[in-house]
C-alpha cells in the first residue's frame, strides 16, 4: 500500500507543474501549435494549405479555415489504406481509428497517432491523480472502468478501429492492474447484456469498490438496475463461482474471463442475500456502502441524471472527468461537484468562437487567454491526429481562470446536434431518418421537430401536427429508428443496450408551428423569409415549452 501513496506524491508533481504552467499558458499554446506544425508540416493535407513550422498564428488563420469532419475525409481514407504521409510526418504511426457518429449516414474516423495516445494518457493521469489526491480513501478501494473495445475491426491496410478508452486500457502498464477490478479482457465481449452482467458479476462480488469511471451517467443508470433486476442470478453465480452468461463470451477469451468468476464466495452471496431479504432490492448504495466516487460527465443535458445517481449509488461525489470527445481532450477539471475544467493548455492548440458568430463569414477568432467570463464560444481543435482548427461543434462557457488559462463548463453540442447518452445525433440524419421512412411507409410529411426527452431512459420524440400518419405511429417510429441506427452507430449503441428509449412519436395541436414560428421570429428578429423550422433541437425542455405555447396556436386557429 505504501508505494501507491509513494507513486501518487510523485505524480502529483505533474499537477503542479500544470498549475505553475497555468500561469503562462498563452505562450506554451503558441508552442503547442509550433510542436503540431513541425510534426506535421511534411503532410500532404499541411502543404496543400501552406502550413509549416514557421507559420505565424495569423498566417496560420488566413491560410486555414475553420474545418470539419468533411475536409479530412478523403485524407482519412488515404490513412486507412497505410497512406499516413497524407496527414501526417514520416516518423509517426497511427495506432488506431477511433469511431464516432458523424453528421452524415457514416461514422467518422479519427486518427490516434502514437503522440495523441501520450498526449491522452496525460490528460487521464492528471485527472486521476488530483481526483486520487483529494479522496486518499480510494488508494485502499478498487475501481470499476468501465469501456469498450479498440479492435472492434481493421481497416484495408490493418488498422485497428474502436474506442480509444478500450487502447488506454489495454495498454496500461500492468503495475495498475490490482487497483482495477475488472479484468482487461472484458472490453472483447461485443454483447452488451452479457459484458454489463459480467462486469456486475465481478464487481458485486468486492464491497471495496470506491469509484466507477465511465462517460455517460446513463450507463451508470443502467447497470444499478440491471443489478436489481438479476440480483437472484449475480447472488447465485457469486455464491457457486460460475457466470450465467458464459454461453455469451466469445470462445477466444471465455477461459481467461471464466478464471476471474471461479472463486465461490458464499459468504459475500450470504450478506447480498441478506441484504435483499431486508431491502427488497439489490442496489449499489448498499452493496458498496463504501464507493467515494462517481467519475461520469455532469455538464450539459446529462446533469438531469444526477438526482437519479444519488437514489442508486448513495451520497457519492460525483467527478466529472472533463470535455473530451474522439477528437481530443479539451478540458481538465480539477474540483469535485463541478464540470468546469482548466483548459488542456498543453497538449493541444485551441481557438475559440463567439457563440453567435460562427456562420458569420468573419467571425471574430479568439485565443484561449482572451475569453470574456461568462460568455459562450465554439471550440476550435488542432491537435496530434492532423486536425487543424477543428469544428467540434461544442458550446462552452467561460466560467473563470487559472492563471492565464481559462476555466471552461460544456453547455451542449452545437443547434445541429442533441446528445443526452453521447449518441451525438445530427440534424442531417434525422431529417435523411424521418424522410425515408415516411416515403417507404407511405405517408406524406409535413413539418416536424425531433426533440429530446428525459424520463427513464430518456429518448426523443418526433413532433407533427395532426394528418394522415395518425394510426401508423409505432411503424413509422420503428422504421426512422432503424434508419437512424443504420446512420449513427452511436445511436443504434445506445438502443441495443436500453440506455436510449425507442423514439415515439407525439401529435400537437394543429396550428402550433406556426405559433411557434412567429414567436421565435420575435425574439431572435429575422423575418418570415429567412425563418428556418428546426427539425432537430437539444432541449429537454423543448416539448413542455411546446405544449405551453398551444394556447396560442388554438387563438391562431380562431383567428
Amino acid at each position: 500500500m505504501f508505494h501507491r501513496y509513494a507513486y501518487l506524491w510523485y505524480r502529483g508533481l505533474r499537477v503542479k507543474r500544470l498549475l505553475h504552467g497555468a500561469r503562462h499558458a498563452t505562450s506554451v499554446q503558441r508552442r503547442v501549435l509550433r510542436q503540431k506544425l513541425l510534426r506535421n508540416g511534411a503532410s500532404e493535407f499541411a502543404r496543400h494549405h501552406g502550413l509549416n513550422p514557421q507559420t505565424t498564428v495569423e498566417a496560420f488563420r488566413r491560410q486555414m479555415p475553420i474545418t470539419t469532419y468533411a475536409d479530412y475525409h478523403p485524407y482519412i481514407e488515404r490513412v486507412k489504406e497505410g497512406d499516413t504521409s497524407a496527414m501526417f510526418g514520416p516518423r509517426t504511426k497511427v495506432l488506431m481509428f477511433a469511431l464516432t457518429s458523424g453528421t452524415t449516414s457514416e461514422s467518422k474516423y479519427i486518427p490516434v497517432t502514437d503522440e495523441f495516445l501520450k498526449e491522452y494518457r496525460r490528460g487521464w493521469n492528471l485527472w486521476g491523480v488530483q481526483t486520487f489526491r483529494q479522496h486518499l480513501d480510494l488508494v485502499r478501494k478498487h475501481v470499476v472502468q468501465l469501456t469498450s473495445d479498440w479492435q472492434q475491426f481493421n481497416t484495408s491496410a490493418g488498422i485497428p478501429c474502436g474506442n480509444i478508452s478500450g487502447l488506454a486500457v489495454a495498454t496500461a502498464p500492468r503495475i495498475s492492474d490490482p487497483m482495477f477490478l475488472l479484468p482487461r479482457s472484458l472490453i472483447k465481449v461485443t454483447n452488451s447484456f452479457a459484458k454489463q452482467y459480467t462486469a456486475l458479476r465481478l464487481a458485486v462480488a468486492s464491497p471495496t469498490v470506491g469509484m466507477i469511471i465511465t462517460a455517460n451517467p446513463s450507463t451508470l443508470v443502467e447497470f444499478a438496475r440491471l443489478a436489481d433486476q438479476q440480483r437472484e442470478l449475480i447472488i447465485r453465480d457469486i455464491h457457486d463461482g460460475t457466470l450465467a452468461v458464459k454461453d455469451e463470451i466469445p470462445p477466444g477469451m471465455r477461459d481467461v474471463v471464466l478464471s476471474d468468476c471461479r472463486r465461490a464466495n458464499p459468504t459475500r452471496a450470504r450478506m447480498l442475500d441478506q441484504m435483499v431479504n431486508r431491502k427488497g432490492s439489490l442496489l449499489p448504495r448498499d452493496f458498496w456502502p463504501d464507493m467515494s466516487v462517481l467519475a461520469v460527465w455532469t455538464g450539459g443535458s446529462v446533469g438531469a441524471y444526477l438526482p437519479r445517481l444519488k437514489e442508486y449509488y448513495g451520497e457519492v461525489t460525483f467527478r466529472d472527468h472533463g470535455l473530451s470527445a474522439s477528437e481530443g481532450r479539451m478540458t481538465i477539471p480539477l474540483d469535485a461537484g463541478t464540470s468546469d475544467g482548466m483548459l488542456d493548455f498543453a497538449h493541444s492548440y485551441f481557438e475559440f468562437v463567439p457563440e453567435g458568430e460562427l456562420e458569420s463569414d468573419s467571425p471574430t477568432i479568439l485565443e484561449s487567454h482572451e475569453l470574456e467570463v461568462g460568455q459562450n464560444y465554439y471550440i476550435l481543435l488542432t491537435t496530434s491526429s492532423g486536425f487543424y482548427r477543428y469544428n467540434i461543434h461544442d458550446v462552452v462557457r467561460c466560467t473563470g481562470y487559472r492563471g492565464t488559462a481559462p476555466l471552461l463548463k460544456f453547455l451542449n453540442k452545437g443547434s445541429c446536434f442533441s446528445s443526452i447518452t453521447g449518441e451525438k445525433l445530427s440534424e442531417f440524419q434525422v431529417v435523411t431518418a424521418v424522410q425515408s421512412a415516411f416515403q417507404r411507409i407511405g405517408v406524406p410529411l409535413d413539418t416536424f421537430t425531433v426533440a429530446p426527452t428525459f424520463a427513464d431512459p430518456p429518448g426523443y420524440v418526433l413532433l407533427l401536427e395532426s394528418g394522415s400518419w395518425e394510426g401508423k405511429q409505432a411503424a413509422l417510429a420503428r422504421e426512422v429508428d432503424r434508419e437512424l441506427s443504420q446512420m449513427n452507430c452511436e445511436y443504434a449503441n445506445r438502443l441495443q443496450s436500453k440506455r436510449l428509449e425507442s423514439l415515439s412519436i407525439v401529435g400537437v395541436a394543429p396550428g402550433t408551428w406556426r405559433a411557434f414560428r412567429d414567436l421565435r421570429i420575435q425574439r431572435l428578429g429575422g423575418s418570415l423569409e429567412q425563418y428556418k423550422h428546426p427539425c432537430l433541437v437539444n432541449d429537454l425542455q423543448f416539448v413542455t415549452k411546446l405544449r405551453q405555447l398551444q394556447p396560442t396556436a388554438a387563438a391562431l386557429r380562431a383567428g
